[in-house]
C-alpha cells in the first residue's frame, strides 16, 4: 500500500510555526543559504540550498506522488497560484470547497468528509509513489487515525519559544517511532526521518 509520510521544519523546542502562523524567515533560512539551486514548478520559488539538502530535496519530490493540506495552508498560500511547488496533486481537507474553485482539477481536489478519505484519494492520485501529509492539524489527524507511516523533520537551529507544534493537540500520545532511519546533515539543517511504530 502506499507509504504516508508527514513532514516540516521544525524548530529545536518543537515548532513548525511562531503562534500567529509566522517565523518562516528563520525556520526556511536553509532554503536559500547554499549554492546548489533546485527549481521548482514556481519559477520565482528556485532555492539555492547546500549539496546535500539540495540532493535530499530532489529524492523527496522524486517519491512524491501526492500531498494532503488543510483549508488553512491552502488559503494562506491562495493555492500556489494554481499549482503546487512540487509539481503534484493536493488533496485539500476542508468544510466546503473554496468559491471559485472546482471540486476537483488537475492539482486540487477538494475533500469534505474527513481525512480518512482525503488519504484514499491522495493514495489514487499517488500511483506508486508516497503521498506527503503536512504537519500541525492534519498530521495529527493522519497519525490518530492510524495511517501516518514516517514522520520526516527538518530540524533547524532556532528556538521559537512557543507556536505550532508539529503535531498538535495530540489525543493518543505518547506515540513512539522507530529511528533515525535516516540522518542528513546540510548548512543550518539536519534531515531527519522516522517510522511511526505500529501497534500490535
Amino acid at each position: 500500500m502506499t507509504k504516508v509520510t508527514t513532514g516540516a521544519t521544525m524548530s529545536l523546542d518543537g515548532y513548525i510555526a511562531d503562534a500567529s502562523h509566522g517565523g518562516f524567515e528563520y525556520l526556511f533560512q536553509w532554503y536559500g543559504n547554499g549554492d546548489v539551486e533546485t527549481a521548482t514548478a514556481n519559477p520565482e520559488m528556485t532555492m539555492r540550498t547546500s549539496a546535500a539538502s539540495a540532493e535530499h530535496l530532489r529524492e523527496l519530490r522524486e517519491r512524491t506522488g501526492a500531498l494532503v493540506v488543510g483549508r488553512r495552508l491552502f488559503d494562506m498560500t491562495n493555492g500556489w497560484g494554481g499549482r503546487h511547488p512540487m509539481d503534484v496533486p493536493v488533496v485539500v481537507v476542508t468544510h466546503t470547497v473554496p468559491d471559485g474553485w472546482a471540486g476537483e482539477n488537475d492539482s486540487f481536489a477538494f475533500v469534505t468528509d474527513g481525512i480518512e478519505s482525503a488519504i484514499d484519494k491522495a493514495r489514487s492520485l499517488a500511483g506508486d509513489k508516497e503521498v506527503g501529509v503536512n504537519g500541525g492539524t492534519i498530521a495529527t489527524q493522519v497519525i490518530e487515525a492510524g495511517l501516518l507511516d514516517e514522520v520526516h523533520v527538518d530540524l533547524v537551529p532556532v528556538l521559537l519559544g512557543d507556536g505550532i507544534p508539529f503535531f498538535a493537540g495530540l489525543k493518543i500520545a505518547p506515540v513512539q517511532l522507530e529511528g533515525p532511519t535516516r540522518v542528513v546533515e546540510g548548512k543550518g539543517v539536519t534531515h531527519l526521518a522516522y517510522r511511526v511504530r505500529k501497534a500490535g
